[in-house]
């Protein structure tokens, strides 16, 4: 099995995700890249019908292909007749049912043996960078800026993508280019270390690297490009972002953009600040499974196995944008309720980690939410409800008014009335529910890359060749 570039979109909106393909296709012919193409669709069978002709009226100088709904019903089907079990059918349809780390599993399985670079449907081959570029302080890998809507004062620049990655997927970190910056991890002058949580709105913020030692014979299993556009940001700031501004009547189209200073590359031996929408991973000889959930925190396996002996982590030397795309995105009151649901998993699992091996975790958390877990995370959601009555109460503006109203209102039903049992007892149920899912996925995992590592080498996975135009 070659060591090849595959280049993998997961995606559960199919209508739009044509625009991503023809411009990340356009971006590897203008840097003379020939790249394995995948989209990994989670549409069901309706939606796919619907719009994959818009799939196939797509133009293309690389080869596309596609895993929908059949392809993987095909590839579950072969996993099940190998383990031969009916008991596991279950669970391994949970492993990769469409979710968020379901889907991204899938592209696992199918870029075994080479190297793989994923964004997300909404992202772009290019920065908006600052148009007079200010010098970094010592130890500052990044800085970045929110300008608002209309402002002048920075350009879009584009990087060679695939070239940023290959410098140092697989390699060590004695082979890392020399302008690479060497720590041990990354500090976000903005958020939480450890969960990536914010600690509330920032304007601007630093990337910070934290000076250690850090093994040069390690290998650099996982790496990301910095990011601008929609800055990697909580639900809550968005909504403290809407309070900010009293021009905004919506608070799902907030157009701020966060707009890059400058940056420079940096390899550490943890990486907090994981992003897997702008990441690539050396997947020659398998990766742990992506948290198999919908409540977005899927990633934070790896920020939880690059810690291991022998692994590191890079920001490479290139930038690329994310275009918030709110079709087929959860409202915010539910984006912020799923939030503080995984940053409490997050600092559950990590306080309990018992084992971490070349394609697993194991912890220890049993599932238990105490009472002061949930009115920690009530406390925190009733005074961000209280600053948005009140500047309901203080705004000029019917339509923000009653903008901010509706989404009061859609808080306080997301997190149950604010009412401390109910909450407590639903929260419970939630959390126990992921961790099955993730304790059994994990025990399984490493037998499933074992059967695709063979079927991949002796007939290949299910995909289909897109018949779009070639250029």
């Amino acid at each position: 099995m070659q060591n090849e570039v595959f280049f993998v979109i997961p995606t559960y909106r199919l209508r739009d995700v044509g625009a991503t393909v023809e411009q990340y296709d356009d971006h590897f012919r203008r840097n003379g890249q020939t790249v394995h193409i995948i989209v990994f669709d989670d549409s069901t069978p309706t939606t796919q019908a619907k719009y994959y002709p818009l799939l196939e009226q797509t133009r293309t100088h690389n080869e596309l292909f596609y895993v929908g709904p059949e392809e993987k019903d095909r590839f579950l089907g072969h996993l099940n007749s190998r383990l031969r079990d009916k008991r596991l059918v279950g669970l391994v349809r949970n492993l990769f049912r469409p979710s968020y780390g379901g889907n991204r599993n899938h592209t696992l399985m199918y870029t075994l043996g080479g190297v793989v670079i994923s964004v997300d449907d909404d992202m772009r081959p290019f920065a908006f960078m600052e148009e007079s570029v200010e010098t970094l302080a010592e130890n500052e890998v990044c800085r970045g800026k929110l300008y608002r809507a209309g402002d002048n004062g920075y350009i879009k620049k584009s990087f060679d993508v695939i070239s940023a990655f290959c410098d140092v997927l697989g390699k060590r970190v004695c082979d890392v280019p020399a302008n690479y910056e060497r720590g041990e991890f990354l500090v976000d002058t903005a958020m939480d270390l450890e969960t990536n949580a914010t600690k509330g709105l920032a304007r601007e913020n630093s990337l910070f690297i934290q000076r250690g030692t850090i093994d040069e014979a390690a290998v650099v299993r996982m790496a990301q490009t910095f990011r601008s556009g929609t800055n990697d940001i909580d639900a809550a700031d968005f909504i403290e972002m809407f309070i900010e501004d009293e021009r905004q009547t919506d608070p799902e189209q907030i157009d701020d953009q966060y707009v890059l200073v400058n940056f420079r590359p940096a390899v550490t031996k943890k990486n907090w600040r994981m992003d897997c929408g702008i990441a690539g991973y050396d997947n020659k000889f398998g990766l742990p499974p992506f948290f198999p959930t919908r409540l977005r925190f899927e990633d934070y396996v790896y920020r939880l196995w690059i810690q291991q002996p022998g692994i590191a982590a890079a920001h490479v030397d290139a930038a690329q944008n994310h275009m918030r795309n709110n079709y087929m995105r959860n409202p915010p009151a539910a984006e912020i309720f799923n939030e503080e649901v995984s940053n409490l998993l997050k600092r559950k699992i990590k306080a309990s980690i018992s084992h971490i091996d070349d394609l697993s975790i194991s912890f220890d958390y049993d599932g238990a939410v105490t009472a002061e877990d949930a009115q920690e995370i009530l406390d925190k959601i009733t005074a961000l409800h209280l600053r948005v009555e009140r500047a309901a109460t203080g705004s000029s503006s019917i339509e923000r008014a009653s903008a901010l109203r509706l989404f009061g209102s859609n808080l306080k039903k997301s997190f149950y009335a604010f009412e401390p049992d109910f909450f407590q007892q639903n929260l419970l149920r939630i959390v126990d529910d992921v961790l099955t899912v993730i304790k059994g996925s994990m025990e399984l995992w490493p037998t499933l890359v074992e059967i695709a590592f063979f079927e991949k080498a002796r007939r290949g996975l299910p995909e289909l060749r897109v018949a779009n135009r070639r250029i």
